[in-house]
């Protein structure tokens, strides 16, 4: 068995074993340094169109269940998380505009937002806190979460719908495509990356 063989085996053992997603460079330190992507990409080629595929969110890679055989390991009784009204709102300013303050959440929304609801959303994992504004009173600043773009299956932010998006797929009524042309309207250089959509 070639050097190369150990070392995509090595790396499939890592993922497997992995308590969460692990990026390249965590992969690489966990194996001694080697250099994993030719390994990654053996992988998920090997892994396409199997039970199990190799995906990577968010800079982070996983196994994860074939989409089309979700309904198979599905439980009868499912307990999904649902979010407030108020909590769907600010994980979506989030989404769109990160890194954001609660008072800049707040701007958008028009509402003050309860400590409770970002609370909600640091507890699931969607959120993160990103550090604090160099403003005067250095408010804390919000962004998302790697387990939000795994949860909702997304590789990065530039997959979140556009609003054009959202309106065909009659995801907005009157009110929300206001909300959603509202917070959609203004351009964040600070983030990272900008999503689709013209949505920044």
């Amino acid at each position: 068995m070639t050097p190369r063989d150990d070392l995509t085996r090595a790396v499939e053992a890592a993922l497997f074993a992995a308590v969460q997603p692990m990026t390249i460079a965590e992969l690489s330190a966990h194996l001694g340094g080697a250099a994993v992507d030719g390994a990654i990409a053996e992988l998920q080629a090997d892994y396409a169109g199997r039970g199990v595929q190799l995906v990577e969110r968010g800079g982070r890679w996983h196994f994860q269940t074939a989409p089309d055989l979700a309904h198979l390991l599905r439980r009868e009784k499912e307990e999904p998380r649902r979010l407030s009204r108020a909590a769907t709102e600010a994980l979506a300013i989030i989404a769109y505009h990160e890194p954001v303050s609660r008072a800049e959440i707040e701007a958008i929304r028009g509402v003050q937002t309860a400590k409770g609801t970002l609370d909600v959303l640091l507890e699931a994992g969607w959120i993160r806190i990103a550090g604090r504004r160099e403003v005067p009173g250095r408010p804390t600043i919000y962004a998302t979460a790697p387990d939000f773009l795994t949860h909702f299956g997304l590789s990065s932010r530039r997959d979140l719908p556009g609003i054009e998006e959202l309106r065909a797929a009659g995801l907005l009524d009157p009110v929300d495509e206001a909300f959603a042309v509202l917070t959609g309207g203004g351009d964040d250089d600070t983030a990272g990356e900008e999503p689709p959509g013209g949505i920044a």
